[in-house]
């Protein structure tokens, strides 16, 4: 009977935060991205709704684990706060995963996927916060490259979407690449695990798991990229030598922390 009634309370207050999420979202792009626009100065406006976007995903981490329906526990996060510009690259096992980056990263940027600049609750957070979308590979490279020396951290999740199971990635897209070349900015690679499962490609937001599910956030030490393409020299070389080496930089650590699982 006590377990019925904790997936219960849990069950209805996922259901809730969902609703407030997507009903603070719809009220950011009717109310704060009108008004956003009318600033005079738009380096100072983007910092104020970036910081404003952190706190309220702080804000939403905390009631959903004073609640009972998550727990999170991160390593390093420092890194995350450190406030030089940098591009924090990451595996994609849920759907919280920018949300949670978002709180722990104070003034981000993050590169999203095209569609959300018609989605009601996102289209008035993407553009007041200057995110990048995927939608033009080039555009994302320079549109990223002038966040970074705006002083802003990039948070990229190169996979493209959520991970496809829980021990494989998807193979990583190379726009973080050529962004961290053009712009000479430290890769930080981060590591993130849901257990039990929860909010996956394949699950819906009512597939509530039977206890809080636990997300593991471990920030490694930043990879100067120079190091990684020092003997590449063409700018698409240098980019895959990039990529192949953060990929597998990342594989091998969620196997080292445990996030995945040989055999499984």
């Amino acid at each position: 009977m006590t377990e019925r009634l904790d997936y219960a309370w849990r069950f209805l207050a996922t259901g809730m935060a969902f609703l407030v999420f997507g009903i603070c979202g719809v009220l950011f792009s009717v109310l704060v991205f009108p008004l956003a626009w009318l600033w005079p100065h738009r380096a100072s406006r983007q910092f104020a709704v970036t910081g404003v976007i952190h706190w309220f995903f702080r804000a939403l981490v905390a009631v959903l684990q004073r609640v009972g329906v998550m727990e999170l526990e991160v390593c390093g996060a420092d890194a995350l706060r450190a406030r030089k510009p940098s591009i924090v690259v990451a595996n994609h096992p849920t759907y919280l995963d920018v949300m949670v980056l978002l709180s722990l990263t104070p003034h981000a940027c993050c590169v999203v996927k095209n569609a959300h600049w018609s989605n009601p609750c996102f289209w008035g957070i993407v553009r007041s916060a200057e995110y990048v979308s995927n939608a033009d590979p080039a555009e994302l490279v320079e549109a990223g490259a002038r966040q970074l020396a705006a002083g802003y951290t990039m948070i990229i999740f190169p996979e493209g979407t959520r991970s496809p199971a829980r021990n494989r990635l998807h193979a990583f897209s190379r726009g973080f690449a050529h962004m961290a070349l053009k712009a000479d900015a430290p890769i930080v690679p981060v590591l993130m695990d849901c257990d039990p499962p929860a909010f996956t490609k394949e699950m819906r937001w009512y597939h509530v798991p039977a206890r809080a599910f636990r997300m593991r956030v471990n920030v490694l030490a930043p990879l100067p990229v120079d190091r990684l393409a020092a003997d590449d020299i063409t700018p698409a070389l240098a980019a895959r030598s990039v990529t192949s080496a953060v990929e597998a930089h990342i594989t091998q650590h969620l196997f080292d922390y445990g996030f995945f699982k040989t055999g499984n």
